[in-house]
């Protein structure tokens, strides 16, 4: 017997383990596609941007700090974000509220704001007499969603920024936060109005 032979009787009979082994992979595919399509829930809650309000702001300090004695006056640029938001809880249990963030991507990375409180939120409009136009009804932290329930208004978040940062922007995106949920993060799908 010359080496040719010799090879072909190691492999004589291993072609019939390539057929079963094809079928036990395309069995187990479809066992997996099979799972992952009936296991898969929605997410508990969905969201919707309705409108978002952007208005600068520049401010001076009074060169008087809350004791009365005399300080340097300051200078500063800020932006409020005011948003109005529709989220739905298509879960059977209750959501929970935890917080809301306001996230601007500028081109120094992310900035993070978190929403006023609702007391805060009132207080901005006794403050600010001109952003009366702007005033809804406040999402209130820790506001609970009963199944198949959905909640909507408004908050603000407020970024130390200037008008050719906010018009540089690269994004902004929104963070519901949940207790013992994913965050859902919604994004704008309507033009940032400014006043």
């Amino acid at each position: 017997m010359d080496d040719a032979a010799r090879g072909e009787e190691l492999t004589k009979g291993s072609s019939h383990l390539i057929w079963p082994t094809v079928i036990a992979a395309i069995i187990a595919t479809v066992g997996v596609a099979i799972y992952v399509v009936t296991e898969e829930k929605p997410p508990a809650a969905t969201g919707q941007v309705v409108s978002v309000v952007s208005h600068l702001m520049h401010r001076d300090t009074s060169g008087v700090d809350a004791n009365g004695v005399a300080m340097p006056k300051e200078h500063f640029d800020q932006v409020l974000v005011f948003a109005h938001v529709r989220l739905h809880n298509q879960s059977k249990q209750p959501l929970f509220v935890r917080q809301i963030m306001s996230n601007l991507t500028l081109a120094d990375g992310i900035h993070t704001s978190y929403a006023a409180i609702p007391a805060d939120y009132e207080r901005i409009f006794v403050a600010y007499p001109e952003l009366a136009s702007l005033h809804g009804k406040p999402i209130v932290t820790d506001a609970t969603i009963p199944a198949g329930e959905t909640l909507e208004g408004d908050f603000v978040s407020a970024f130390r920024i200037d008008k050719s940062q906010w018009d540089g922007r690269k994004g902004l995106e929104f963070d519901i936060s949940f207790r013992y949920l994913p965050d859902l993060k919604l994004t704008p799908t309507t033009p940032v109005s400014d006043r």
